[in-house]
């Protein structure tokens, strides 16, 4: 009986023990069931991201390409440290040691200091960029001490033609804190934005669309290998107007000298050159300017970083008188035959206004008086004509109004009225009407305007410059030269002002004989300009005053603007050539030259690249999109 009673013990012992197994199993079974049936493919996604990180990877940029295709603006491979501040266990230490293996700059040391606390852990801070394979040996070398830190291929921006371009291309920086406000994908690592330029004016279009990238990562998050990526699709290729040979030779011309020139297809608009001197290397702008680089940069008298073709402002002078004359004809203030007489100067009440030639002209016409450039004659069409009659027409030829270039930061200079200088408080009185007929006073243009001028000069139709052909390979401002609307003017008045500056060039006596082309059958017709940047007063002019003795800063600025073929315009320029003092001797020799070299070119008329030019158009490979 007592052994029955043990064996039942034991026997529901058992049970209860195979009962809870039982139970244990089901338990076990119905999670191993949860977690492998009804959240598998949850804790395989889990797993997976535990093993592979996945990043976005900024775009290559677009090109900007010349007329003939080739690259003024691409990219090149870029390698560089990153830090993922999530996988650093100190990222204090991780840099610091980083510091010790590839020294940065001190103002680096700051950026980086600065974007670890400004973005999220998660994404990567570039540490360093354009690595040599000794760094990049070192830093694997020393990857044990620095978690955190990995090492990417990207790309970084390539001007092939330094600053040749700059002012044109503009350059590409870091995004600030304000712009990655505004759009978080602007802090991918290697992304560049354009501040300057076609680079800021088309920088959505440039920037493209980002890519991924996978990366097989150990237990604390260090890279193991690179899995899969997926490239961003590049931004689209911008097409210029301009001719990048022109404009090395344009600058060669400008030599030393602090200027600017601008070359246009008159029919058309294109802009075949702007060329400003002296320069910058847009380059640096991609990896940060020191503070020593912009202090001489900002000190220099020259102003290398002001694109002096589109933003200087300068006072026209007698390169105003084409328009002085045409607003004259217009409004019946003169005729083209009428002689004016030019004794040497011109008495208003107690002032007198002088003739550059002391001795005057005698009587002129209006052909003459361009010819001659003579300034007593424009002061009397002047004043019978009006500031207001002048400044209208003006704006007819481009200039005191925005042209809509594609360049920010253009300016539109100033074509002052009466209404302008009595809102100013001040009174317009008959002297303000006399300098302005000689393109003086509170005249401001931009040399880009003034090419414009001789373009619609040329052509009598109001053609508007423009820089941009192609965006990704569509055609932009395919505009055929008769689709500019006309001016409006009478066909025998522009006759009249052409002859003029044709004879200003091509007939003994003429203010700029200087600056006739040497081409068989090829005549240019132009209109030299001398502005003062200060007033010459009476006592100086009785001393036998000469403004070549003047400090440098304060000679006259140097004008030329021109168009040719005479009989059949194809191109228009201007060129400024700072306190260059005469215009027939510092600016009319380099017009002529460069004239005569885009003629012989032909750039507009011409649709493949010289051979020269086209051996460096071959693409290179993944990552070098010069």
């Amino acid at each position: 009986m007592k052994g029955d009673r043990r064996r039942a013990v034991f026997t529901r012992r058992a049970l209860l023990l195979a009962a809870g197994q039982v139970g244990a199993l089901g338990l076990l079974g119905a999670k191993l069931y949860q977690v492998q049936v009804v959240e598998g493919a949850r804790y395989a996604t889990l797993a997976e991201t535990n093993r592979v990180s996945t990043r976005l990877v900024a775009a290559p940029r677009g090109r900007l390409l010349d007329r003939f295709g080739v690259a003024v603006a691409g990219n090149r491979s870029n390698w560089r440290a990153l830090l993922i501040a999530e996988q650093a266990d100190n990222v204090g230490a991780t840099l610091e040691n980083f510091s010790r293996i590839v020294p940065p700059a001190e103002f680096e040391r700051l950026r980086i200091e600065r974007e670890v606390h400004r973005h999220r852990r998660f994404i990567p801070v570039v540490v360093r960029e354009f690595l040599t394979w000794e760094d990049m040996a070192r830093i694997e070398v020393n990857a044990p001490d620095l978690p955190g830190i990995l090492v990417d291929v990207g790309t970084t921006r390539l001007y092939p033609f330094g600053s040749t371009l700059a002012h044109l291309l503009g350059y590409v920086a870091p995004p600030n804190e304000d712009d990655v406000a505004d759009d978080p994908m602007l802090s991918l690592p290697g992304l560049r934005i354009g501040r300057a330029g076609l680079e800021k004016y088309h920088d959505l279009t440039l920037r493209g669309r980002a890519g991924t990238v996978q990366y097989e990562v150990n237990a604390v998050g260090r890279m193991i290998r690179e899995l899969d990526r997926q490239e961003g699709k590049q931004g689209q290729d911008i097409g210029l107007t301009i001719d990048s040979e022109l404009q090395k030779a344009v600058l060669a011309r400008l030599g030393e000298e602090s200027a600017s020139a601008v070359v246009m297809d008159c029919r058309n608009g294109e802009v075949l050159a702007m060329a400003t001197n002296p320069s910058f290397d847009p380059s640096v702008f991609n990896s940060g300017v020191s503070q020593a680089q912009w202090v001489e940069w900002t000190s220099n008298r020259r102003a290398p970083l002001i694109n002096k073709a589109a933003a200087g402002l300068y006072a026209p002078g007698s390169t105003f008188k084409m328009v002085v004359g045409l607003a004259g004809l217009e409004s019946h203030a003169i005729t083209q035959t009428q002689l004016l007489n030019c004794p040497g100067y011109l008495d208003i009440g107690d002032t007198r206004f002088h003739c550059w030639r002391t001795g005057g002209h005698g009587s002129l016409d209006l052909r003459g008086g361009l010819k001659n450039s003579c300034d007593v004659y424009f002061y009397q069409v002047a004043l019978r004509t009006g500031m207001d009659h002048i400044a209208a027409m003006a704006n007819r030829f481009g200039l005191g109004v925005s042209l809509d270039i594609e360049l920010p930061g253009a300016r539109s200079g100033l074509v002052p009225t009466r209404g302008w200088r009595i809102a100013q408080g001040k009174a317009w009185n008959l002297g303000d009407t006399i300098v302005h007929g000689i393109g003086q006073g509170f005249l401001q243009l931009t040399p880009l305007s003034l090419a414009v001028m001789a373009s619609r000069l040329a052509t009598g139709r109001a053609v508007q410059p423009h820089l941009t052909r192609t965006v990704g390979g569509v055609l932009q401002k395919g505009v055929l030269p008769e689709t500019w609307p006309q001016l409006g003017l009478a066909e025998r008045d522009l006759r009249a002002v052409r002859e003029g500056m044709y004879q200003v060039v091509n007939e003994p006596g003429g203010t700029a004989s200087i600056a006739k082309l040497t081409i068989p059958g090829v005549q240019l017709a132009g209109k030299t300009g001398s502005s003062q940047v200060r007033r010459v007063t009476r006592e100086q002019r009785e001393r036998g005053f000469k403004s070549e003795n003047l400090p440098w800063e304060y000679r006259p600025h140097a004008l030329f603007v021109a168009f040719a073929p005479y009989d059949a315009p194809r191109y228009a320029l201007s060129v400024v050539v700072e306190h260059g003092n005469a215009g027939a001797a510092a600016a009319a020799p380099v017009a002529r030259d460069i004239m005569a070299d885009v003629l012989t070119r032909d750039p507009a008329a011409r649709r493949d690249p010289p051979q020269r030019v086209a051996d460096r158009m071959a693409p290179l490979g993944r990552g070098d999109t010069q």
